[in-house]
Order: structure tokens, then C-alpha cells, then sequence
């Protein structure tokens, strides 16, 4: 009988295997969890739940609305400095090349704090909201550049001297070359980052942003509920993330350009 538990290190498990693995995994993950709040005395109540689920459901959805808003943003922030980084005048490139280093080197929470209250106040960007999706469009961007400037590296030249052999234009050879290329190998990467936005943006709640995160926040001072309520924000984000994920992993899969010719 064959062994549930185990495969071959390049062997793909069948997908009941995987299931019942998965299954085993979270019963595991959930009972050392009950135990430790056994073993600390803490009984969970999520009585509030249906209390305020109007409330919950407006926080949940300002957070898919900031997330959405701050990937468009962070795509048109991204893309040229992406492309900056790779520039012959000098003054851009280091400009592009010191942005994404400050974005990626400072914490985010840094960040928001710094960009509303000194930056924001000075340009008069008084709408929380659109301060919120800014900062985190800003932030975003950074890593964005990255990836897409790593999907450029990556292009072999050889393919670019190909189609200007054949008679390519440039914008022939952007269109049917390098941007189906650049998408196969970014967008797995990019679904991802989709998921850590959703995940930085419960950090807004510190300029009072009204998203998930401060709904629960002002949700667990009325009821005294901390645990209860932390515990269902956690839950509430993997909702949201998990499926990003999953499309991350479908996506890379797909679109693996390293395995198209086999």
C-alpha cells in the first residue's frame, strides 16, 4: 500500500494526496493553537461577529478598495522606474536608483508616518484615504520596479537580434517579443506583491484609515474582546490573501517560460 504521507522528491502528489497532506497540516496547526489557549485560559467569543457585521463588511471592503487602488498606482510608479534604472542620463538613473533603495530599506510604518504628517501636511494631502493609497502606492513601487527591471535583465538578446534580422520595428519587436515575455515573467511575482498590499495596508490604521484592521481595533476597545478579535482580523486576511496566492502559484506554473519548450 502506498504510503499517504510520502513522494518521490520529483514526484507531484495526486491531488487527493495533497488535500488530505493539507488537511492534515491545518487539523495540526489548529489543535497546537487550541491547546495554547487552553493552556493560558482564554475562551474565544465571536459574538461580535454578527454584531457589527456591517461594520466588518465596510472595513473589508475600503481594504480590497486600497489594495486595488494602490497596485494600479504602483504599476504606473514601478514601470518607469523600472525602466529609469536602466537610463543613459545619469541624474535618473541615480534617482530611480536611490528611490527604490529608500523604499525597500526603511519600514513601511516609517513611511506613513513621515509622508502624512511632514509630506502630506506640506503639500495639503488632508484626505486620509488618498494618503493612505499614495503612501502605499510609493512603497509598493519600489519593489515593482524590482521586479519588472529583473524581468528586463533576464531577456536574452539574442531574441531581440532575432527580430531585427526578420525586419521587426521597435515597436513590432516590444509588442510580439519582449511584453509577452515580460508578462509571463512578472505576473506570478506581481500577484504575489497584490497580496503583501493587502497585508501592509492593516499599517494605515495608524493614521486612522478606516480599513479592516482599525474596524477590528475599535471593535475590540467597545467589547474588550482582544484575542477574539485579532484572532478573526487573522483570519479575515488569509481569506483575502489566500486566493492571491493560489493564483500567484497557478500563474507561475502557466506561464513558466523555462519549461514552454517541453
Amino acid at each position: 500500500m502506498r504510503n499517504p504521507f510520502s513522494v518521490q522528491p520529483d514526484e507531484r502528489p495526486r491531488p487527493v494526496q495533497a488535500a488530505f497532506n493539507y488537511l492534515v497540516v491545518c487539523l495540526l496547526i489548529i489543535g497546537f493553537f487550541w491547546v495554547s489557549l487552553m493552556q493560558v485560559g482564554v475562551a474565544l467569543d465571536f459574538g461580535f461577529v454578527g454584531q457589527y457585521r456591517a461594520r466588518i463588511f465596510d472595513g473589508l471592503l475600503l481594504t480590497l478598495q486600497i489594495s486595488a487602488g494602490s497596485l494600479v498606482m504602483s504599476l504606473l510608479i514601478g514601470l518607469p522606474v523600472a525602466v529609469g534604472r536602466g537610463s543613459r542620463i545619469l541624474p535618473v538613473r541615480y534617482l530611480c536608483d536611490v528611490y527604490v533603495k529608500l523604499m525597500r530599506g526603511t519600514p513601511l510604518l516609517a513611511q506613513i508616518y513621515l509622508f502624512f504628517y511632514i509630506v502630506g501636511t506640506a503639500w495639503g494631502v488632508e484626505n486620509r484615504l488618498v494618503a493612505g493609497i499614495i503612501i502605499l502606492s510609493i512603497f509598493s513601487g519600489a519593489y515593482i520596479a524590482e521586479i519588472v527591471r529583473g524581468s528586463l535583465n533576464s531577456l536574452d538578446a539574442g531574441q531581440l537580434e532575432a527580430a531585427r534580422a526578420v525586419g521587426f520595428t521597435r515597436r513590432q519587436t516590444l509588442r510580439y517579443v519582449v511584453v509577452p515575455q515580460l508578462v509571463s515573467r512578472t505576473l506570478p511575482a506581481l500577484t504575489g506583491q497584490l497580496a503583501n498590499m493587502v497585508k501592509d495596508s492593516s499599517l494605515l490604521s495608524v493614521i486612522a484609515v478606516i480599513e479592516l484592521t482599525q474596524t477590528m481595533q475599535e471593535i475590540s476597545s467597545v467589547t474588550f474582546n482582544l484575542f477574539g478579535t485579532y484572532l478573526f482580523l487573522a483570519g479575515a486576511y488569509l481569506v483575502l490573501t489566500l486566493p492571491i496566492m493560489f493564483a500567484s502559484r497557478y500563474f507561475e506554473r502557466r506561464l513558466d517560460y523555462a519549461h514552454e519548450d517541453r
